[in-house]
């Protein structure tokens, strides 16, 4: 048995929260310069190029590169061998989050109760939490804080299977127009197919963390993100919704197995701002 520190977690969480929010991942810069190879649009490519030189000033002062720096969701694979000494894993990950977001400067956007008080919990806690048991002795945490302008966007469908493959790609694109500039385009667009109503939305969720420019490695779901990032760049939403042939910079789909019944589609969109930082201790 391995142990690992409460206080080590604490920690990595903290700074990966604040990194996440202040540097934008690399794959997601480059995607920027392929747009403008393809954009003709002269106002399409001036938000491009702004949206660049926010990213950069971002990293430059460490500032958020967005004012909504999002609810922390972190994705968390330990492995069977490990104990975590000095506390609860739960309890690590939300003092990881509450420090960072204090330090950080980072905006404090969650509240104890959805519907009635709406209480702020002024420290961006509690994150959503994600777990998976592994094999091995060491402890991975993914940290992705998601804005809400475009987490409100996003949509999950109980298709038939009768609906089949052009069921599932007609339910993306109309969730892609009908977010439309809400989302502040170029979106990225996580999809989940199958398991169930909340499977497909974790699914979707956990796509987002693929880097842009790497398809599925199942033939069928690289063919659906072909087909969604080339119809959704034919809207002419583009990008900040002022037109352009850059609405989608990327898409990603994972899949589980599914009831004979159903088809469940999760579709988490996101800005370009698809923000995820993650270590191995």
């Amino acid at each position: 048995m391995r142990y690992i520190n409460f206080d080590e977690i604490v920690q990595n969480v903290k700074n990966m929260c604040i990194n996440a929010n202040c540097i934008l991942n690399e794959d997601i810069k480059l995607s920027f310069d392929k747009a403008l190879e393809c954009e003709k649009s002269p106002v399409a490519c001036n938000i491009l190029e702004n949206l660049k030189k926010n990213a950069e000033i971002a990293e430059e002062r460490m500032i958020p590169i967005c004012q909504d720096t999002g609810m922390a969701v972190v994705f968390i694979e330990i492995g069977k061998e490990v104990s975590i000494k000095g506390g609860l894993l739960r309890d690590a990950v939300n003092e990881g989050v509450r420090q960072g977001y204090i330090e950080g400067y980072l905006r404090k956007s969650v509240v104890y109760d959805p519907i009635i008080e709406r209480i702020n919990t002024k420290d961006n806690t509690p994150a959503i939490i994600h777990y998976d048991i592994v094999e091995g002795d060491r402890l991975k945490i993914t940290v992705a804080p998601k804005g809400f302008g475009s987490e409100n966007m996003s949509k999950i469908y109980m298709l038939k299977p009768s609906d089949g493959r052009e069921g599932v790609i007609n339910c993306i694109l109309k969730t892609i127009e009908e977010a439309g500039p809400n989302p502040c385009p170029p979106m990225i667009v996580g999809i989940g197919l199958g398991g169930n109503f909340e499977y497909s939305a974790y699914l979707a969720k956990k796509a987002l963390l693929r880097p842009v420019g790497v398809h599925s490695e199942k033939e069928y779901l690289k063919e659906i993100e072909k087909e969604v990032i080339e119809k959704a760049n034919k809207t002419g939403i583009g990008p900040q919704g002022l037109g352009g042939k850059t609405t989608v910079l990327w898409a990603a789909a994972e899949d589980y197995a599914t009831h004979i019944a159903g088809m469940p589609v999760a579709v988490n969109i996101s800005c370009h701002v698809t923000r995820h930082c993650e270590c191995i201790i």
